[in-house]
């Protein structure tokens, strides 16, 4: 297993910027084993069924398939979730939008809060699992999505999570929130990033809006303030420069308090605004 590990390492250096976590994670996969098993078992050779399976999802991140589509799983939150290519694949700088969202609900809350394009529902079942009493309702325009993100939560065992499918405020006609959170598509249509990587395999609906990436954002801001609650704040994932016009298309909705949060970078990549109590 050991060598098989090795070979593969080499192969994946063209392909991946972490050929040796990728051929790992592929491998433990494979041979149904953690990091525990993987040292333990080192020395023993694939069996039969095994070789043919590592052979073919080598063979395909070679080609640039995202390990997490491979392997049907990706962490998020201490959560492991489903994943697949109906789904953009959760990744951890989405971790900054569900801190700043937990440091505005207290522990106790029973808030209701939105998620809009919850996707895998990564957002979403994070904050369920943080805050037991929140009743939280996930949209999504993808039922592929949105069916992935119910068999997420109910294999999690959390309970506290509504999926609704439709378009962004569509499937919350007349309701008001405590809280909506976002991690829209942000990534400008002709951005050269979107023909490269990990990227090429995920659903383009997922990532791309229009020339400056700001289409989604532009429609979340202005329904916001019809569905928040007095008070009641809107948080939004972005791409690392596009703070400023975030920020100013909140402004423009009627929102006040804007933050911009940066992650361990130093990026700014979360804004919030606020909706003014009467």
């Amino acid at each position: 297993m050991q060598d098989a590990l090795a070979r593969a390492t080499a192969e994946l250096a063209a392909a991946s910027p972490s050929p040796r976590v990728d051929a790992e994670a592929l491998l433990m996969h494979v041979c149904g084993l953690d990091r525990a098993g993987l040292i333990v078992q080192g020395a023993r050779p694939l069996t039969a069924s095994e070789e043919q399976l590592w052979n073919a999802l080598r063979a395909r991140r070679q080609q640039g398939e995202p390990v997490a589509y491979l392997t049907g799983r990706r962490e998020f939150w201490s959560l492991d979730l489903k994943v697949a290519p109906a789904t953009l694949i959760p990744r951890p700088e989405t971790e900054l939008l569900v801190e700043q969202a937990l440091a505005h609900i207290p522990a106790d809350a029973g808030w209701t809060v939105a998620d809009l394009g919850t996707g895998s529902g990564a957002i979403a079942l994070a904050l369920a699992r943080e805050r037991p009493r929140l009743h939280i309702i996930a949209t999504d325009i993808s039922e592929a999505a949105l069916g992935l993100a119910r068999e997420n939560a109910a294999r999690l065992g959390i309970a506290n999570v509504e999926f609704r499918a439709g378009d962004w405020f569509a499937p919350l006609a007349g309701m008001r929130f405590e809280l909506i959170v976002s991690n829209p598509p942000y990534v400008r249509a002709g951005d050269p990033h979107l023909g490269r990587g990990d990227v090429r395999f995920e659903p383009r609906a997922a990532l791309a809006a229009g020339p400056d990436g700001l289409d989604a954002i532009r429609r979340i801001a202005a329904a916001a303030t019809g569905h928040l609650a007095p008070g009641g704040r809107l948080l939004l994932e972005h791409g690392h420069d596009q703070g400023p016009a975030v920020g100013t298309l909140l402004e423009h909705a009627g929102l006040r308090d804007i933050v911009r949060h940066r992650d361990l970078a130093g990026r700014e990549r979360v804004t919030e605004g606020r909706l003014p109590a009467p």
